[in-house]
């Protein structure tokens, strides 16, 4: 630990003591720090919900998928006709 942090924790520790070992709680401090994780996950939440609005779900096939497809599509129904004629 460097010398801030002991000579900090020196400072904090008689304070600790003057606590009731059998009532603690997490007083106004505990209060303020779950209000700013809450506030930072509803921070994190909105901004989330509006960069999932810009994506676009719907695939649009590749350029190069495109023609094989048809070009297997126009051979299957060519051969269909030949079959019924």
């Amino acid at each position: 630990m460097s010398a801030t942090s002991t000579l900090a924790m020196t400072h904090l520790v008689p304070l600790a003591k003057e606590l009731d070992e059998n009532k603690v709680t997490p007083g106004v401090l505990g209060f303020i720090v779950f209000a700013l994780i809450g506030g930072a996950v509803w921070l994190l939440m909105k901004s989330m919900n509006k960069h999932m609005k810009k994506v676009d779900f719907e695939e649009e096939p590749e350029a190069g998928q495109t023609a094989p497809a048809a070009a297997s599509s126009k051979a299957a129904q060519g051969t269909k006709g030949e079959r019924t004629a």
